[in-house]
């Protein structure tokens, strides 16, 4: 895909989708991998920023096929993974590298990202990591709860019957605000019994 086309996809022209643009691009080119037709790239994203957009239009590695996979650290840091090939590139955002009156100006800092050479702003390092399994259908079963299918690795039990994670949610709700008032009736009880004690 090209970058026009990525912008059609995200909705907007950002420091961010420039940056996953150059990075997901910079991991194909080091990997010499063409955009992934099912699941043979992994690519593994640690933020959940715009650039995530870049590296799924780019790759080919989207959630729906199970084949990127999110971890919540904050970072402009990518891997991306050949299953054929059993090799991966982890590339990283050297923010350090953009000039400071650049950085702040929108416009001119998604530019300079876009013109600048990968070995200027990026760090790639070949990667040697487990290697993730590949996306399983999974079998669905009702929640006892609200009645809505989930997916059976994700059920959770309540007093033997299968739950769904935001019934479960709502459950413990019930049951601490339950308890917190049982304990602030208590308390109360407790107060007035001193008080007409007295």
């Amino acid at each position: 895909m090209t970058y026009e086309e990525i912008l059609k996809f995200h909705g907007h022209e950002c420091p961010g989708i420039a940056i996953g643009y150059r990075m997901a691009e910079a991991a194909m080119v080091e990997l010499a991998l063409l955009r992934a037709a099912d699941e043979e790239l992994v690519a593994i994203v640690e933020n959940d920023a715009c650039g995530v957009d870049a590296v799924q239009c780019l790759t080919g590695c989207t959630f729906g096929k199970g084949n990127l996979i999110f971890r919540d650290y904050g970072k402009h840091v990518y891997t991306l993974y050949s299953r054929k090939f059993h090799v991966g590139v982890r590339v990283s955002f050297n923010s350090t590298k953009v000039p400071p009156d650049v950085h702040e100006r929108r416009d001119e800092f998604t530019r300079w990202i876009l013109a600048t050479p990968s070995e200027q702003m990026l760090t790639i390092d070949k990667v040697h990591i487990s290697e993730p399994e590949p996306a399983k259908i999974q079998k669905s079963i009702a929640c006892s709860f609200c009645g809505e299918e989930v997916m059976e690795t994700r059920l959770k039990q309540l007093r033997g019957e299968p739950v769904c994670i935001p019934c479960l949610l709502k459950y413990n709700e019930c049951e601490q605000s339950y308890a917190g008032a049982t304990l602030k009736s208590a308390a109360f009880q407790a107060a007035d019994f001193r008080a007409s004690d007295a």
